[in-house]
């Protein structure tokens, strides 16, 4: 009790004390120095391996898949140089044999017209060319297709697609062969100048027709039924300047089981066709993958920019046969009844001189080709921002596409860069948007 007592005592006292102290002013609230200082940035970016991203898709195809793949592409090598050496057997027959003078004689003794004479020789020659060179076409587009699991058509619908390719040649043949040789008669030693601005005219003619006349004679094209894969793909057209109204749906499987679309035409014939392997085969992701990247052909103007760059090489190729021709009559021009270029009896030369000449610049056109592929892979990518659809459709090419080729291998035999190379691509451009919001999410894959 006392030690209550006692803590009351002082607690009164303390309260007493302190009401007696005088009154003051008011103060001013005491003040300190506070410290500011930043937090640190905390970096949410996902960590993104760029080469090993690759190497994991490409890890994939491994095993059979990768050996069937790599022999299919690396036997075509060795197909290019042996188609050189057939066309070179069969013009050296032509001549030596004396059998092409003797068609020129033949159809000089039915006409005076020189231009009815050339159309004779044609008739002759044309199916000639093709019945000698028919083992190797066959063996290379039939029976070599359906070795490697590439080919879905029996013999006759091959025969028959065989037979439209035919008639197409054959026909150009009596066209432009009679107007090859008015501008050899009239252009004289500047022959090979006119002969190439021909060539280049017909190029120019095929890629205006080819996607409404040519083509629908091989495959069936019908429009894609609504759906919101088509709504996308035609949104997609509208926003890069695509002047399409439609998408076109090719029946490709009637012939194999390769994936393709393409945005075809040009001087207002421009048409987007989806192969059907493609839209059965792929993701609507790798679809719109696929086919931006063909937008960016047409986007970026790259069917003019090949026309011009492959004019040069026409026009180069002219002049290497121009003198060539010389150089081979001189040699050997008395033994096959031929003094100029311009008899219809050099016709096997100038074939096969294009043939040589074709197969040494291989190359260079590959390497213009190759160009705008990867230009237009880069385009296809920012457009539709699928980097792991576009690599995922790009394993699915290497069922005829080396995907692992040297460099030298890709420059020289590539007209489209190498699997290797468009999934590099495309993961290096995840890689720069990794933290973008529609990119972040897929760090993990693939």
């Amino acid at each position: 009790m006392s030690r209550i007592a006692g803590a009351l005592l002082l607690f009164f006292s303390l309260t007493f004390a302190a009401a007696a102290q005088p009154q003051m002013g008011p103060r001013a609230a005491p003040t300190s120095r506070i410290q500011v200082g930043s937090l640190p940035v905390m970096d949410t970016t996902p960590s993104f391996d760029a080469d090993a991203a690759t190497a994991k898709y490409l890890a994939r195809i491994s095993g059979a898949a990768r050996a069937r793949s790599d022999a299919y592409f690396e036997g075509g090598y060795g197909l290019q140089l042996l188609d050189v050496i057939y066309a070179l057997g069969v013009a050296a027959l032509l001549l030596w044999s004396g059998l092409s003078a003797r068609l020129q004689d033949w159809a000089e003794g039915r006409t005076t017209s020189r231009t009815y004479q050339v159309m004779l020789y044609v008739v002759a020659y044309v199916p000639l060319v093709v019945a000698a060179t028919f083992p190797l076409t066959v063996y290379e587009a039939f029976f070599r297709e359906h070795a490697y699991g590439l080919s879905n058509q029996s013999f006759v619908q091959w025969l028959g697609d065989f037979a439209t390719q035919f008639a197409l040649t054959f026909a150009a043949s009596l066209v432009l062969l009679p107007l090859l040789y008015a501008v050899i008669r009239r252009s004289r030693e500047m022959w090979w100048l006119w002969g190439a601005g021909l060539a280049i005219a017909f190029q120019v003619l095929v890629i205006v027709i080819w996607p409404v006349f040519i083509a629908p004679l091989f495959n069936h094209y019908s429009p894609l039924p609504d759906s919101p894969l088509k709504t996308k793909i035609l949104s997609l057209a509208r926003a890069n300047e695509v002047p399409v109204d439609n998408v076109w749906l090719v029946d490709a499987s009637r012939q194999s089981n390769r994936v393709s679309a393409n945005v075809s035409g040009f001087l207002g014939t421009a048409r987007i066709s989806l192969n059907d392997n493609l839209l059965k085969q792929g993701t609507p992701d790798e679809v719109l993958a696929v086919l931006g990247h063909e937008m960016g052909h047409y986007v970026m103007g790259h069917v003019t920019r090949e026309i011009l760059l492959e004019s040069l090489v026409i026009l180069v190729g002219f002049a290497f046969i121009h003198w060539g021709f010389w150089f081979a009559c001189e040699l050997f021009g008395g033994q096959w009844q031929v003094r100029n270029v311009g008899e219809v009896a050099g016709l096997p030369l100038l074939a096969g001189l294009a043939s040589v000449f074709l197969f040494l610049a291989t190359p260079l056109t590959n390497s213009i080709s190759r160009i705008t592929e990867y230009q237009a892979d880069i385009f296809g990518l920012n457009a539709v921002r699928r980097p792991d659809a576009f690599a995922s459709v790009m394993l699915k090419l290497s069922t005829y596409r080396k995907l692992e080729p040297g460099k030298w291998e890709e420059m020289i035999f590539y007209d489209h860069p190498s699997g290797r190379t468009r999934i590099a691509a495309a993961m290096r451009w995840k890689k720069e948007h990794i933290a973008d919001t529609d990119i972040r999410d897929t760090a993990n894959l693939p």
